[in-house]
């Protein structure tokens, strides 16, 4: 199944795997980072790996780590993540040396950070069916979220069940719910959209106040042990949410044409 803009669950379900990925921006390159993430890097991923970007969005830093940069790259299942690691790690090596070239440049930018491999709930949307549908937000809310040993597909049906109409009612959309593996069914990602800040802000204050459209949702986490961290993401130019399409390789410039 696939969760639709109206809420309905149609019978396709996802069975993508996802790559999560927190970057690490050093100074003032955060612009350069996801130009070179985005023109210069899906338009490969997607010819040699059949790798499609998810997503790619910067951090707002007041409200988490700054720089940051959230990267989500989607594949054609176990199968075709297991494609992309022999295409990285063929004949021993750990990197694919045709990105000799881009990983230097990739390497000046960006200091480090932490992938996450998951896999989404069958109703949730792959990157082709959202922006066929037109979703975008101003905003996202971005959660990352810690549940007690076992429980994370728990937690997830409530998303299902109770959060996305609750959410609905506040003009957030879901972007995406995700069971993180490597851990003990303890953590998940949910990702809304929202269209603007002042829904933003609605979305914080109903977790302040007591009743309102969250309140029934507030009380199920609890129920169920979650605890999550919440931040704010803003897509990146050329993220394929803002512009309904995979970037290209017509999107390149020269790095040192964009901005901080």
């Amino acid at each position: 199944m696939a969760l639709e803009p109206d809420g309905v669950l149609s019978v396709v379900a996802n069975t993508k795997v996802y790559i999560h990925e927190l970057v690490d921006i050093i100074g003032h390159n955060r612009a350069r980072y996801v130009q070179h993430m985005t023109a210069n890097w899906c338009p490969i991923a997607r010819a040699e790996r059949n790798q499609l970007c998810f997503g790619v969005w910067a951090t707002v830093g007041s409200t988490g780590r700054w720089p940051e940069v959230v990267n989500m790259w989607e594949l054609d299942g176990w199968d075709g993540l297991v494609a992309n690691f022999e295409h990285e790690t063929g004949g021993g090596r750990d990197q694919d040396p045709s990105l000799a070239e881009w990983w230097a440049v990739a390497a000046s930018l960006r200091r480090g950070g932490v992938d996450r491999i998951v896999v989404p709930e069958p109703w949730t949307r792959s990157i082709e069916e959202l922006t066929a549908a037109g979703v975008r937000g101003e905003v996202y809310a971005h959660e990352l979220v810690t549940v007690p040993a076992g429980t994370s597909p728990r937690f997830l049906e409530a998303v299902r069940e109770v959060a996305v109409p609750a959410h609905r009612e506040l003009g957030a959309e879901l972007i995406g719910a995700f069971r993180v593996t490597g851990v003990n069914d303890s953590e998940a990602v949910v990702i809304w959209a929202l269209p603007g800040w002042p829904a933003w802000a609605a979305l914080e204050q109903a977790w302040l106040a007591d009743g309102g459209p969250l309140d029934a949702w507030r009380r199920r986490t609890r129920e169920l042990g979650a605890d999550w961290r919440r931040w704010a993401m803003v897509d990146a130019p050329l993220s394929p949410l803002r512009i309904g399409r995979q970037p290209d390789v017509s999107d390149r410039v020269p790095l040192e044409e964009v901005g901080p």
